[in-house]
């Protein structure tokens, strides 16, 4: 039998200490409103701060590979209008199996405008390289996957 993973590993600057403070009681109280839910919202990652108590940057990583990027994303966004963050970010996942198997690894990039709350674009390298292999112009094929 075999295993499947996904991980990813990530940092959000949020300006300061109090907001980081802020953005963990956030996630405190979204987890306490989901608690006993079959389908969290935002679940599937972890979130520390980094650099100690004075810094402001936000990690975000998988829960032991079993990461969820919807739940990072739809938490980031719930951030951005909470403590009304703007600018670009993203991450990068990888999709890994315990075991050999096909269409088992890959991995992908999401990229987020906090300041109008939305995810701009996002690409799978499975998508990708099936789209390629089949004679799709490889530009074509990135612009197609946002």
């Amino acid at each position: 039998m075999a295993d499947y993973f996904t991980h990813f590993s990530c940092v959000l600057d949020v300006g300061s200490p109090e907001k980081v403070v802020a953005a963990v009681d956030l996630l405190t109280r979204l987890y306490r409103d989901e608690e006993g839910s079959d389908d969290p919202e935002y679940s599937g990652f972890a979130m520390t701060q980094q650099d100690g108590p004075g810094g402001s940057i936000l990690w975000f990583h998988d829960d032991d590979g079993q990461g969820d990027a919807d739940g990072v994303i739809r938490f980031v966004l719930r951030l951005a209008e909470e403590l009304d963050l703007t600018g670009f970010w993203g991450f990068e996942t990888a999709l890994t199996c315990s075991r050999p198997r096909l269409d088992a690894f890959g991995g992908g990039a999401h990229v987020i405008d906090l300041g109008a709350r939305k995810s701009i674009g996002w690409i799978s390298t499975h998508e990708w390289l099936t789209a390629a292999l089949n004679g799709q112009d490889i530009g074509t094929v990135a612009a197609m996957l946002q």
